[in-house]
C-alpha cells in the first residue's frame, strides 16, 4: 500500500516568511534604526592596543587585574565625554581601546597612565550649606550675615562716618591678622567681612612646590567657590583637576557629589586588600593592609577623623576622580590593618577589594599599536566595500542569467531577500546590542553572496539529477529538495562552524568578519528553506516553468532529458 508524504503549503510558508521580513523593518522603523552602526574603521576614530604586564615584570597577568584595568580605562574614556567608545580585552594580556572623533595624543595619554588611587578626607557631600568648618553648628554669626547687618546699618544711617572709621580700623586689624595667618596656613578661610570678594582665579592643575605636612592636609578648609560648585556640580563634568595636595569634587557611582580634602594617603602605601568574612560573623568586610609609612599616617589620620562629626569623620577612597567608598571612622586605627564594614555582598566586597588592590599595585602598560582613521578615509573604505559587494552581486546575477535563464529570477530574488535580511539584522543588532559593522564585517557579507548562490546551485543540480532519472519536473522539484537540503545544511554547518571558531580565536576587527559570516549563514538557511524552496514549488506549477518552455531554465535539453519525460508522461506501473 502506497503512502503519501504530507507537503506544506508553499504559499502559506512564503507569506509567513515575507511577514517576518516586514516585521524586521517595522522594528527598525519603530526605533529609527534604518542604518547599521559603523565601526571606527568606517566611521573614523582612534584605536589603541595596549599590552599589560605585572609591575614586578614577572608572572602572567591575572584575568581579574586585566578586567579591572579595562573598567578603569573605560571610565576614563567615558569621562572624556566620548560617546560610543569601546574598551575590550583581547587575549591574555591586551586591552583594545577604540574611540570615535578623539585626538590621538589625548587618547594615548588618557589610557596609558597608571591608576591614581587616593584616600581623601570628606568635607561635605551634596551641599555644604549647613556644615561649619568643624562639622558643628555653634550658633555663631556667619560672615554673610555680619556683612548684611553692616549694610543695613549703613542704609539706615545708624552707622556714621566715625563708625566707618572704627570699622575701617577693625578691618585693617583683621587684615593684619589674616596676613599673619596666611604665612602659616596653606589654605586661608573665606574673606573677612567688609573686604571685597576677590575674583576667583583658575584652579591650579599642578601641585604647589612646597611640600605640606600631614597636619596641614588634615587642617585643609574649602573656599566658598568650592562649596558653591558642589551644590551645582554635574557629575558628567570631569574638568576638576585631580591634584593630590588640593581639594577635589568627585562623584560616586550613584551620581552623588563629594567635596573632598587633599590626598592623605596614596594607593602606593596600600600593600593588600581582600574581601573576607571574619570569624563569628556572617557579613562580608574589606580588609586593608598598609606598609610601614602608610600605617603610621593612617593611625594619625583616623585619630583626627574620629574626633569629627559626620560627614567629616569619613574618608573617601578615590580612584581616578571616582569615589569608590566613603567609610566613617569611630576611633584611631593603629598597626596599619583596617577593616571596612557595611552592607556588603560577596560581589560588592570583592569588587571594592579588587579596586583597592589594583589601584595599589597597578599593571604597567605598553602601547603596541595606534591606528587613526579619519572620517573621510572611513567613508572611502565604506564606499569601496559597498562597491565590491555590488560588483560581486552583479557578476553572480550575470552568471545566473546566462546559465539559469528564467530561473535567474528566483536566484536574484533569493539574493535580494538575503541582502534585505542582513541589512535589517545588522541594523537591529546595532540598535539593541551595540554591534558595529566594520570593514571585515562587510567582507563577511560579501562572502554571503556566494553562500546563498551555492545553496541555489545545489538545489538546482539535484533537480536536474532527479529529472535525468525519469521523474517529472514537479516530482523532481520535491524529490530534489529532500535530497539537496541535507547537503545544503552540511555546507552551511561547515561555514557556521568556521565562523564560530574564528570568532573565539580571533582578536580585534577580525571578529567582525566571523560574526557577519555566521549571521549571513544562518540567514541563508532561513532563505533556502522558507523562500527559495516554496517559490521553486510555485514556479514548477506554472505553465512557463512547469512545462519547461524556452528560456525558463527547465528546458528538456538544458536538464538533459526528453521533453516527454519532463512533462510527466505515464509509465507502466505508475507515474514517476
Amino acid at each position: 500500500m502506497a503512502t503519501t508524504r504530507r507537503q506544506t503549503n508553499p504559499v502559506r510558508t512564503l507569506a509567513i516568511f515575507v511577514l517576518v521580513v516586514i516585521g524586521m523593518y517595522v522594528v527598525m522603523g519603530a526605533n529609527s534604526a534604518w542604518t547599521p552602526k559603523l565601526g571606527l574603521d568606517l566611521e573614523g576614530g582612534t584605536t589603541v592596543t595596549l599590552t599589560a604586564a605585572n609591575t614586578t615584570g614577572e608572572g602572567a597577568v591575572s584575568p581579574e587585574s586585566l578586567e579591572q584595568a579595562r573598567q578603569i580605562m573605560e571610565n576614563r574614556v567615558n569621562g572624556m565625554g566620548v560617546t560610543e567608545s569601546e574598551v575590550t580585552t583581547s587575549g591574555d594580556n591586551q586591552i583594545v581601546v577604540a574611540a570615535p572623533n578623539v585626538d590621538e595624543a589625548e587618547l594615548r595619554e588618557t589610557v596609558g597612565q597608571t591608576a591614581q588611587l587616593y584616600f581623601r578626607k570628606v568635607y561635605c557631600y551634596g551641599t555644604c550649606s549647613t556644615t561649619s568648618s568643624t562639622g558643628t553648628d555653634d550658633g555663631a554669626t556667619s560672615d554673610e550675615d555680619l556683612q548684611a547687618i553692616i549694610d543695613e546699618l549703613e542704609q539706615s544711617g545708624e552707622l556714621d562716618d566715625e563708625g566707618d572709621d572704627e570699622t575701617a580700623g577693625d578691618e585693617a586689624e583683621a587684615a593684619d591678622e589674616a596676613e599673619s595667618a596666611d604665612e602659616t596656613t596653606a589654605n586661608p578661610g573665606p574673606p573677612l567681612p567688609g573686604f571685597p570678594t576677590p575674583v576667583p582665579s583658575p584652579r591650579p592643575t599642578t601641585p604647589t612646590p612646597e611640600e605640606e605636612t600631614l597636619d596641614d592636609l588634615l587642617a585643609w578648609e574649602p573656599d566658598e567657590r568650592d562649596k558653591s560648585d558642589l551644590e551645582n556640580w554635574d557629575c558628567t563634568d570631569n574638568s576638576f583637576p585631580n591634584v593630590p595636595d588640593r581639594g577635589l569634587i568627585a562623584c560616586d557611582d550613584y551620581g552623588y557629589p563629594y567635596l573632598l580634602g587633599p590626598a592623605l594617603l596614596s594607593g602606593e602605601m596600600l600593600d593588600d586588600a581582600a574581601a573576607v568574612v571574619p570569624q563569628n560573623s556572617m557579613a562580608w568586610v574589606v580588609t586593608l593592609d598598609f606598609n610601614d609609612q602608610g600605617a603610621t599616617d593612617f593611625e594619625k589620620i583616623t585619630a583626627n577623623l574620629a574626633t569629627q562629626t559626620s560627614p567629616q569623620n569619613q574618608f573617601a577612597i578615590v580612584l581616578d576622580k571616582r569615589v569608590i567608598s566613603a567609610p566613617s571612622v569611630a576611633k584611631a586605627i593603629p598597626g596599619g590593618n583596617a577593616e571596612i564594614s557595611g552592607n556588603f555582598t560577596q560581589k560588592s566586597a570583592s569588587s571594592l577589594a579588587n579596586v583597592l588592590d589594583y589601584g595599589a599595585l597597578p599593571l604597567s602598560f605598553t602601547i603596541e599599536t595606534v591606528q587613526t582613521v579619519s572620517a573621510k578615509l572611513g567613508g572611502d573604505q565604506l564606499g569601496a566595500g559597498i562597491t565590491a559587494g555590488l560588483i560581486g552581486l552583479g557578476l553572480v546575477v550575470v552568471y545566473s542569467v546566462i546559465y539559469y535563464r528564467g530561473l535567474s529570477v528566483l536566484m536574484v530574488a533569493s539574493l535580494g531577500i538575503a541582502g534585505l535580511m542582513t541589512w535589517a539584522a545588522v541594523s537591529i543588532l546595532g540598535w539593541g546590542m551595540g554591534y558595529a559593522l566594520n570593514l571585515p564585517g562587510i567582507a563577511g557579507a560579501i562572502v554571503a553572496i556566494g553562500v546563498t548562490a551555492d545553496s541555489f546551485i545545489i538545489y538546482f543540480e539535484r533537480i536536474r539529477d532527479e529529472a535525468r532519472e525519469g521523474r517529472s519536473l514537479r516530482t523532481a522539484i520535491e524529490a530534489g529538495w529532500v535530497r539537496s537540503r541535507k547537503t545544503i545544511l552540511v555546507a552551511d554547518s561547515v561555514s557556521l562552524l568556521s565562523a564560530v571558531v574564528l570568532w573565539i580565536l580571533s582578536i580585534g576587527s577580525v571578529k567582525g568578519f566571523a560574526f557577519t559570516l555566521g549571521l549571513t549563514t544562518l540567514i541563508d538557511i532561513a532563505i533556502v528553506f522558507f523562500f527559495t524552496k516554496p517559490l521553486m514549488t510555485i514556479f514548477g506549477r506554472t505553465k512557463f516553468f512547469g512545462e519547461g518552455r524556452r528560456f525558463s531554465g527547465f528546458e528538456a535539453e538544458h536538464l538533459g532529458v526528453k521533453k516527454a519525460a519532463l512533462a510527466g508522461v505515464a509509465v507502466k506501473g505508475g507515474v514517476r
